[in-house]
C-alpha cells in the first residue's frame, strides 16, 4: 500500500469519529423544514390579520395584505415559458453550476435570471405585464416631458416633493432622488422611449444582480461556495417583483457596487475597481434613499477583505462623483430627503399601522426570499455560531468560507432589520426590498438536496405569479 496516502489522511481516534451522523442528518432537516414552516406560518398570519385590519378600517391600502397585489387567478403568454426554465433549473442548474468555466457560469446565470423574470412577467401578458408598469399614475415615465431641461428641473425639484407644493410630483418620484427618473429620461433622449423599453431595461439590468451577487461570494467566500449559490440566484421567488419594477435596476447598481469593492479589497485591480464601486454606490444613494443601508453590507465586504485600506481613496473618489453632478445641477439630497419625510407621514405612510407593518414586512421579504432562504438563514446561523479555533485566532481574513459567507448574508440581514424598524417602509416591501432580498439568497448553499429546495422556490413563485396580479 502507498505510505504517501495513508500518511496524508488526518488520523483521528476512535472517540474523535462523528457520531450518530444519520440521526444528526435528519435533525438538521426537521429544523431545516421548522425554519421554512416559520415562514410559511408569517405569511399566513399575515394574511389573516392584514385582511381583519384592512376589512375593519381600510388603513392598510393594500387589497391582499401583506403584498401590494390582488387575487386574480389567471394563466398568460409566460405560462409555458416559466415553466420550462423552473425545469431546466432543477434538471440541469446544479451540475452546470459545478461544471461550467466561471465566466460563463456568470453570463448563463444573467441569461437564465432574465429568461425566469420575463416568462414570469408575461404570465400577466406583454402589455399588463410589462410595457405599462412604468407608465401608470405613480410611476416614472408620467413626469418624462418636465424634464425637458434636466438641470432646471433638479435645481426646481424639492420644491414639488410635499403633497401640497404646486404640481407635487407623484408619488415614486417624490420618494426617490431625481437619478431614478432621470435614468427613464436619459433612455427616452436616446430613442428607448415608452414604457415597453422600460420595461426591459429594467428587467435586463436587474437580472445583472444574480451575477453581480455570485461575483461577490466567489471572491470573499471561494468558488465553491458561489457555483452552488448559482442555481438559488436564477429562479428566485423575488423575480415576481423584478418584472416590473424600477427597483430590480436598483438592486443591480447596488449589488454591482458591492462586487467592485469586494474586487477591490481583495486585491484584484484595486484602483479601477475601487473606483467602479464608489461610483455606483454614489448612483445607488441617488436611485434610492432607503439604499444607503447597503453600508452595512460594504462594511462587511470590507471586513472580509485581506487589502482593505489600498483601495480606499480610489472608493472614496468615486464616491464623489455622483453627489457632485447633482449637488452642482441644485439638488439638495439631505432637504429632499427630510421633505420626502414629512409627505410620507402626511400620506398613506401616516395611515398605515406601524404595528403590523414592522412585522408583515417581514412576511413580504419571506416571500421574495422563498422556503429555501428561510431554511439557509438557520444553517447559516447554526454555522456562524460555532466558529472554527483558527477563526477565532486568525480572525476574518482566515476565517472558514463558510463562516465569510455567513457574516455577508447577515450584514444584508441587518440592513434589512433597520430599514424595517425605521417605519420609513410601511408595505410594498417586496418591491422597496429587492436590493437586499438578493443578498439573502446565498444563505441556500448551506442546504442539502439542492433540487428539493429549487423546486419549492420555483412552486412558490409560479403560485405567486398565476394566483395574484402584483402591483408590480
Amino acid at each position: 500500500m502507498n505510505r504517501d496516502l495513508l500518511r496524508d489522511r488526518p488520523r483521528t481516534r476512535p472517540d474523535d469519529r462523528p457520531r450518530d451522523v444519520p440521526g444528526d442528518r435528519r435533525r438538521d432537516l426537521v429544523r431545516d423544514l421548522a425554519a421554512a414552516l416559520a415562514a410559511a406560518l408569517l405569511v399566513l398570519v399575515a394574511v389573516l390579520v392584514g385582511t381583519a385590519i384592512q376589512r375593519r378600517d381600510h388603513s392598510l391600502f393594500v387589497a391582499w395584505p401583506p403584498v401590494f397585489a390582488q387575487w386574480e387567478p389567471h394563466v398568460g403568454p409566460g405560462t409555458p415559458a416559466a415553466l420550462t426554465v423552473a425545469v431546466a433549473v432543477l434538471a440541469y442548474g446544479p451540475v452546470l453550476a459545478a461544471r461550467l468555466p466561471w465566466r460563463a457560469l456568470l453570463f448563463t446565470a444573467w441569461g437564465t435570471a432574465m429568461a425566469w423574470t420575463f416568462s414570469l412577467a408575461l404570465v400577466d401578458g406583454w402589455q399588463r405585464g410589462i410595457a405599462s408598469r412604468l407608465t401608470t399614475t405613480n410611476e416614472y415615465l408620467t413626469v418624462i416631458d418636465r424634464f425637458h431641461d434636466i438641470p432646471a428641473t433638479l435645481r426646481d425639484f424639492t420644491h414639488h416633493i410635499l403633497s401640497h407644493s404646486p404640481a407635487p410630483w407623484p408619488a415614486h418620484i417624490a420618494g426617490h432622488p431625481p437619478a431614478a427618473t432621470v435614468t427613464f429620461v436619459l433612455l427616452d433622449r436616446i430613442g428607448l422611449g415608452g414604457g415597453a423599453w422600460a420595461g426591459v431595461w429594467c428587467i435586463t439590468v436587474g437580472a445583472t444582480a444574480a451575477a453581480a451577487v455570485l461575483v461577490t461570494v466567489r471572491v470573499l467566500a471561494g468558488e465553491q461556495l458561489a457555483r452552488r449559490a448559482a442555481p438559488f440566484m436564477v429562479l428566485a421567488p423575488a423575480a415576481v417583483w423584478m418584472g416590473t419594477s424600477a427597483d430590480g435596476y436598483f438592486a443591480a447598481v447596488a449589488a454591482w457596487s458591492v462586487a467592485f469593492l469586494a474586487l477591490a479589497v481583495t486585491g484584484h485591480r484595486p484602483r479601477t475597481a475601487g473606483l467602479a464601486a464608489g461610483l455606483l454606490f454614489g448612483l445607488t444613494a441617488y436611485l434610492s434613499y432607503g439604499l444607503t443601508l447597503f453600508a452595512v453590507i460594504a462594511g462587511a465586504a470590507l471586513l472580509l477583505g485581506h487589502r482593505r485600506l489600498r483601495p480606499l481613496p480610489y472608493v472614496a473618489a468615486g464616491l464623489t462623483v455622483v453627489p457632485l453632478v447633482f449637488t452642482l445641477l441644485g439638488f439638495n439630497w439631505w432637504e429632499a430627503y427630510h421633505l420626502l419625510i414629512t409627505r410620507y407621514y402626511e400620506g398613506v405612510g401616516g395611515t398605515r399601522p406601524y404595528s403590523y407593518w414592522v412585522w408583515a414586512n417581514l412576511a413580504c421579504t419571506a416571500l421574495l426570499v422563498g422556503p429555501a432562504t428561510a431554511a439557509g438563514l438557520r444553517r447559516a446561523g447554526t454555522a456562524s455560531a460555532r466558529p472554527e479555533v483558527r477563526d477565532l485566532r486568525d480572525g476574518l481574513r482566515t476565517a472558514a468560507p463558510e463562516h465569510r459567507l455567513a457574516l455577508l448574508v447577515f450584514a444584508a440581514l441587518l440592513a434589512l432589520l433597520v430599514a424595517d424598524l425605521s417605519g420609513m417602509s410601511k408595505a410594498e416591501t417586496e418591491r422597496i426590498w429587492l436590493p437586499f432580498a438578493m443578498w439573502l439568497l446565498p444563505a441556500c448553499v448551506f442546504l442539502p438536496r439542492p433540487r428539493a429546495w429549487l423546486a419549492a422556490q420555483a412552486v412558490l413563485a409560479l403560485l405567486l405569479n398565476h394566483l395574484l396580479l402584483t402591483g408590480w
